[in-house]
């Protein structure tokens, strides 16, 4: 399995809501065992700078690039880029342990 983490700062906090709203068209693609759109609880004690995140998970590579070749996912992505200042993207594969290590 795939995990897909996509965490989003906004250029105008008062603007995060709105981002969320345009993100959420995500959690209707197929292709996803999950999605999920969600604000930041800023609840760390070291570091609170990302305001929305997007989580993912994916069956397999092959699915998670048909999410991303969605048009809906396509349209997020003209919708948010506008509201957004920075944007980070992880995916990893479940299979492999925090040492490297593959599961069977």
């Amino acid at each position: 399995m795939i995990r897909h983490i996509v965490l989003f700062t906004a250029k105008d906090k008062a603007q995060i809501d709105k981002i969320i709203e345009r993100l959420s068209v995500l959690t209707t693609i197929p292709h996803g065992r999950r999605v999920e759109v969600a604000r930041n609880r800023k609840t760390d004690q070291i570091g609170n700078d990302i305001d929305v995140v997007v989580y993912g998970e994916f069956d397999n590579e092959k699915e998670l690039a048909a999410y991303k070749e969605h048009p809906l996912y396509q349209e997020s992505i003209r919708r948010v880029r506008p509201l957004r200042e920075l944007r980070f993207a992880a995916d990893y594969d479940v299979s492999v342990d925090a040492r490297g290590a593959r599961h069977q």
